[in-house]
């Protein structure tokens, strides 16, 4: 399995070793939902994230990085819970679940395309995720590609009712590989959210991933922050199958690194 490899830095005749290991802080919050949009973006880096150094002792194993040491708890029924629920690289998946009530306090509307005009919560992300978004769509546009949000930000409640009617449709073992399960969902995380273009006719199919518009935001997405969270043959890792259009916030660093390596979040985090 792959893992992120310790860089190791030997300083002096002494050979003294020292690693220095940095984590996202947690995101400014707002009292309550925002749709002014970023006046200021242009003036905002996206990475310019406020960092505090952590004691690597704890999260150095084997020589590998895990990223994820004291991240969850169990629950009475065994289910792991995530704690670090307002962290950028926060990992929600099939063995990791989010609290039912999590909401993020910084949600707003990024000032970017939707196929539709209603205020709904789909429109919604967490404050950086937004500002990225901006950015990655006037880039899209300078390049001549045309990107439209689809589904943002998604409420525990909104991915039962949408678990719910896809295993009425198709089966719970193939609803498993197509939506997540209540809580495991990264659209409740409010850092994912779906795009599609109008030469795909808006839909959230692999065909977008052959389209000029899903083969741009393959190549693009990692500068500004963004990575396409379900890789082709990742689903043994990931657990979901192929998603060109779902695109996840986790900070231009990782994921350039994720971008570069080719691996899946889980990977970058140290999870396998």
């Amino acid at each position: 399995m792959r893992k992120r490899l310790i860089g190791v830095l030997a300083i002096g005749v002494i050979g003294v070793v020292c690693v220095n290991i940095f984590s996202p802080s947690k995101h400014k919050t707002i009292d309550s939902f925002s749709k002014e949009p970023s006046a200021a973006f242009a003036e905002k880096d996206t990475n310019d994230l406020i960092v505090e150094s952590i004691d690597t002792e704890d999260l150095v194993i084997n020589n590998e990085i895990n990223l994820l040491e004291d991240t969850t708890y169990e629950d009475e029924n065994g289910n792991l819970i995530v704690k670090n629920t307002d962290d950028i690289l926060v990992l929600a998946n099939k063995e990791r679940n989010l609290p039912s009530d999590y909401k993020p306090e910084d949600l707003v509307i990024p000032n970017v395309r939707f196929p539709f005009e209603e205020d709904l919560e789909k429109k919604y992300l967490r404050k950086d995720a937004a500002y990225a978004l901006e950015e990655l769509f006037r880039e899209a546009d300078n390049d001549g590609i045309y990107l439209f949000a689809i589904s943002g930000y998604r409420s525990y409640k909104t991915q039962k009712m949408l678990f719910d009617n896809k295993v009425n449709k198709v089966g719970v073992d193939a609803a498993n590989l197509l939506v997540a399960y209540p809580g495991q969902s990264e659209h409740q995380t409010g850092l994912a959210i779906d795009v599609s273009a109008q030469s795909v006719g808006f839909t959230l199919e692999e065909s977008f991933g052959q389209a000029k518009e899903g083969q741009w935001l393959q190549e693009n997405a990692h500068n500004f922050g963004f990575i396409i969270r379900y890789q082709k043959e990742t689903t043994d890792i990931t657990g979901y199958s192929y998603e060109p259009w779902h695109i996840r916030y986790v900070g231009k660093e990782a994921a350039k690194e994720i971008f570069e390596k080719n691996i899946t979040l889980e990977e970058y985090l140290g999870a396998i």
